[in-house]
């Protein structure tokens, strides 16, 4: 493969892309371990790789910003892509998101704080554990929430995709308004929730490390994040 690939500005890049073929695995194994077992990582390890050889060529070091930098929310946007273009997720199971996060919402302007699980179970009719199924399968739609800030920024995603420092999708998204709010729900958020949500995006930990760290199940990680995201949304609207 030629590692020589002009850029979109006409300019030739040097760039070997076997050098950064890690930065691929790495995003890929964030996703995975977000996905349903149905989704294979070669999948997403191909549709990454030929993410990584389209930003060689769109990549401009003029513009400052190292490889890197440039490079992973490029490849994990084709990742992305992929999986929504798959459009793996029921009907049933995007209303039950949508139910959730309309609870929420609707129970803490009742209680005046945030509701448990039990009370938003409760609310919607739904044992404990049909509840926490609806959140286990919902932690699977987060990786799509790119399209609802498509949505709402249009244009404009591009150039914050460029400048941003990290994966934290809460730090770099949309204007400062809704950023500034979003991070006031993140520090509203109950500890435990809040805990997940900092030691998954901001210390790169999984989920299973996760469960470690906080002696609880994977899967009831995966839950305390979906339903973490869902206070937020139900906070944030990005429709």
């Amino acid at each position: 493969m030629d590692n020589s690939l002009y850029n979109s500005h006409g300019v030739i890049n040097q760039i070997d892309w076997k050098q950064y073929i890690h930065l691929v695995r790495n995003e890929a194994l964030k996703l995975a371990v977000r996905l349903p077992t149905t989704v294979e990582l070669d999948d997403l390890l191909q549709v990454g790789y030929i993410g990584l050889l389209d930003t060689i060529k769109r990549y401009d070091k003029s513009q400052g910003n190292t490889f890197a930098t440039f490079a992973i929310p490029r490849i994990k946007g084709a990742m992305l892509d992929e999986l929504r273009n798959r459009d793996w997720l029921p009907r049933k199971t995007r209303k039950q998101i949508k139910d959730v996060t309309t609870a929420i919402n609707e129970l803490e302007q009742t209680l005046g704080t945030p509701p448990n699980d039990e009370q938003i179970a409760q609310y919607l009719k739904l044992s404990i554990s049909e509840y926490r199924k609806i959140l286990l399968d919902s932690n699977c739609s987060q990786i799509c929430s790119y399209d609802e800030i498509y949505k709402k920024l249009g244009d404009n995603i591009d150039t914050i995709i460029e400048n941003e420092e990290d994966n934290n999708p809460f730090l770099a998204i949309i204007n400062e308004e809704i950023r500034n709010t979003v991070i006031q729900q993140i520090e509203n958020l109950p500890q435990k929730e809040k805990l997940v949500l900092s030691l998954y995006y901001q210390e790169d930990l999984n989920l299973k490390e996760i469960g470690k760290v906080l002696n609880i199940s994977e899967s009831r990680v995966s839950q305390l994040h979906s339903q973490a995201i869902k206070r937020i949304q139900s906070k944030v609207s990005f429709q």
